[in-house]
């Protein structure tokens, strides 16, 4: 059924009224009317009229204002309130000085006319208002659609990764036991294999870890727990969790942390998997002789702590500096280089790291390397501190 447009046309005089009753009516709009500002206020939040035509001078009554400016006030309530912020006001007054017209501007209104007034102007007025009021509903609405198959998908894909958890967890486990050859003796064919295999089951767990973090980080479900770090002594701890693997990759790894360096208060977990997430991408996307840099020094324009990991990498293209950071942009984008399968590994740095109150960003030339900078406060502001992510 074709939606009939409802305009409200509010005007203490009946035979104005009247007037734009019919005009309104014969071009095919449904009208509704009231005769003061409580009234017309009232009638928005009841029926929602997709369209006001308020006059300025009416009475006021519990509006509380001078009579010969109620309809501004109508205007501001109107748009005060979520219900209807986005219906459109027009103002049609015998008031025709510029103060008025500010005035109007001031209180939200989209229109003014001078009474008497144009019908054909009217009409375009209200044709346009109109057009863009239901453009902007349908936008709206689509907006929310979207949102709801988001949330969906997101409930779905939890639901899938508790669901693969548990048994790759078990599988590990045999992995290790085979390994250990609890099994039987284990050829080195067979060694190779079965560490292949467990590598890469660290890696899918890794993953599902992201993204049951990036999950809880989003729905403001996760309280920071905070403990003072100093640069040196996490730096160093990050490197020496790492060292069979920098061994295995034949890495070189460079520490350089400033003295100036503050210690800060922060999730220690939370960043160790932020700096695991950007040596493991070091490591992954670099053919041969990896060489990382890790850096910590104060920033001087914050106060707080600016960390950096370097690599020798084949370096990210300008036009993917903030792509990288986006959920699931991997499977849109797969020949970005250094970004993981999942498309969830630089998601949960960059959520990770918002949510202590700071920022990542990327500074990168194909060819040339890649430098990730991590830049966090001293002590994360209090909307972190309640649990959930600041803006």
């Amino acid at each position: 059924m074709t939606h009939v447009p409802l305009i409200l046309v509010a005007d203490d005089v009946p035979a104005n009224v009247e007037l734009l009753y019919d005009q309104l009516s014969m071009l095919g709009y449904r009208v509704i009317s009231a005769i003061d500002g409580p009234s017309a206020v009232e009638m928005c939040f009841a029926q929602k009229p997709d369209l006001c035509i308020l006059d300025v001078a009416m009475p006021a009554g519990s509006l509380r204002v001078d009579d010969r400016s109620t309809g501004f006030e109508v205007c501001r309530r109107l748009k005060r309130d979520p219900r209807t912020e986005r219906i459109p006001v027009i103002f049609v007054t015998a008031l025709n000085d510029t103060t008025d017209r500010v005035k109007a501007i001031e209180a939200g209104g989209d229109d003014f006319l001078t009474k008497p007034h144009n019908r054909q102007i009217l009409s375009a007025r209200v044709r346009s208002l109109l057009r863009l009021k239901f453009a902007t509903d349908a936008l709206d609405d689509s907006y929310r659609k979207l949102r709801e198959l988001e949330k969906v998908r997101d409930d779905l894909m939890k639901m899938i990764v508790h669901d693969l958890k548990t048994p790759l967890t078990s599988v590990l486990a045999s992995l290790e036991m085979a390994l250990d050859g609890d099994f039987g003796d284990v050829s080195e064919a067979l060694r190779r294999a079965l560490g292949d295999a467990e590598a890469k089951s660290e890696d899918l767990l890794g993953l599902i870890g992201d993204l049951l973090e990036v999950a809880r980080i989003e729905e403001n479900a996760i309280d920071l727990d905070l403990t003072p770090i100093a640069p040196g002594a996490f730096v160093t701890e990050i490197v020496h969790e790492w060292e069979v693997r920098f061994q295995q990759e034949g890495a070189k790894v460079f520490v350089d942390v400033a003295e100036d360096a503050p210690v800060i208060h922060a999730d220690k977990g939370l960043l160790k998997r932020v700096f695991a997430n950007l040596i493991q991408n070091a490591l992954t996307h670099t053919a041969s002789g990896v060489e990382i840099t890790i850096l910590a020094h104060h920033d001087a324009a914050t106060g707080g702590i600016l960390f950096t990991v370097a690599d020798n990498g084949p370096g990210i293209p300008p036009e993917y500096h903030e792509l990288i950071f986006r959920k699931f942009e991997r499977a849109k984008q797969p020949e970005v280089p250094r970004v993981r399968s999942s498309g969830l590994g630089l998601t949960f740095c960059k959520l990770a790291v918002e949510v202590h109150g700071g920022r990542i960003w990327v500074r990168s030339t194909e060819g040339s390397g890649s430098q990730f900078h991590i830049a966090l406060p001293v002590q994360p502001p209090p909307q972190s501190l309640a649990g959930g992510r600041g803006t």
